[in-house]
């Protein structure tokens, strides 16, 4: 069981989540028209889906683990892939040294909030799921369930 604090913790992260991808993405989303460019409307339309779930989080903090780990994933993959490429080429643009800073700010907070025990425990070491339903057992002729 986590703690209130842990909990507490895991709500302000989505509550952060939430509200910061609704003040910088949502305005863009109801301003979008047809003639943005493709990927960038695929990118707001991602965004603004993940602020939306990052609510359920302030109700179900543990069950949304998920997220949190998939908001780490991508942040940790666009920090090494892109951000620090062009950093150590000099090649940073005011958009892309923000992203940057963003997502290491970002990656910073997830490795503190996200309960590591708890999600080796349930993620990693738990047995997992069936993938498929166990069929019904087979009773001789003429016995009753």
């Amino acid at each position: 069981m986590l703690s209130t604090v842990r909990l507490y913790l895991l709500r302000a992260m989505y509550l952060v989540m939430a509200v910061g991808l609704a003040l910088d993405i949502w305005p863009l989303m109801m301003t979008a028209s047809q003639h943005v460019e493709h990927m960038r409307g695929v990118v707001w339309s991602i965004l603004t889906g993940l602020s939306l779930v990052a609510l359920l989080g302030l109700r179900y903090p543990v069950r949304m683990l998920p997220l949190l780990l998939f908001e780490l994933t991508w942040k940790i993959i666009w920090v090494g892939v892109i951000g620090i490429p062009l950093w150590l080429q000099h090649r940073l643009t005011a958009g892309t040294a923000g992203s940057l800073r963003d997502c290491l700010v970002g990656v910073v907070l997830c490795l503190v909030v996200i309960p590591w025990g708890y999600v080796l425990a349930s993620f990693v070491k738990a047995p997992s799921e069936p993938w498929r339903r166990a069929a019904a057992p087979v009773l001789p002729m003429g016995e009753a369930v």
